[in-house]
């Protein structure tokens, strides 16, 4: 099976139509959500080749594939993240700032920023005493360093 472009996202979906049909999952890490040609497995062995026409990512959720009984939905595996929770806008200025130069992607969700597990980022909170956990959680979206350069 070739898949070249996303049907919908689940989200966008009625419960309904969910729930009447059978699902299978493409388990896929979230630096795999940025790839626009990949093969994959199934949960329940079918491989698929994915070749999107269109350039965007890929997102938990997205489904890759839908007729009247069955639909292939992506998921993400847990990353290995730092969940940081500033008390102030001081502190979150401080590690933003921090986290820029060293140019490293981050996400945001309520309050909360993550960023993939770096044993130096951590010590540098653990230094700053920035509240913050170490947690494998699911990312909707991949983690994508913006390109930049100091030079003129």
């Amino acid at each position: 099976m070739l898949i070249e472009r996303i049907e919908t996202n689940i989200e966008e979906m009625e419960k309904e139509e969910i729930i009447r049909r059978h699902i299978e999952k493409v388990y896929l890490e979230s630096a795999h959500l940025v790839k626009r040609i990949q093969r994959v497995i199934t949960d329940h062995g079918r491989e698929i080749g994915i070749r999107l026409k269109d350039p965007r990512d890929l997102s938990a959720g997205d489904v890759l594939y839908i007729d009247e009984k069955n639909m292939i939905v992506v998921d993400v595996v847990a990353d290995d993240l730092l969940v940081i929770s500033p008390r102030s806008l001081k502190e979150m200025g401080t590690i933003a700032h921090q986290l820029g130069n060293r140019h490293l992607p981050a996400q945001f969700e309520n309050d909360e920023m993550m960023v993939q597990y770096d044993y130096l980022v951590e010590e540098l909170l653990q230094e700053l005493e920035i509240p913050y956990k170490r947690e494998e959680r699911k990312v909707k979206q991949a983690f994508r360093h913006i390109g930049h350069s100091h030079g003129a």
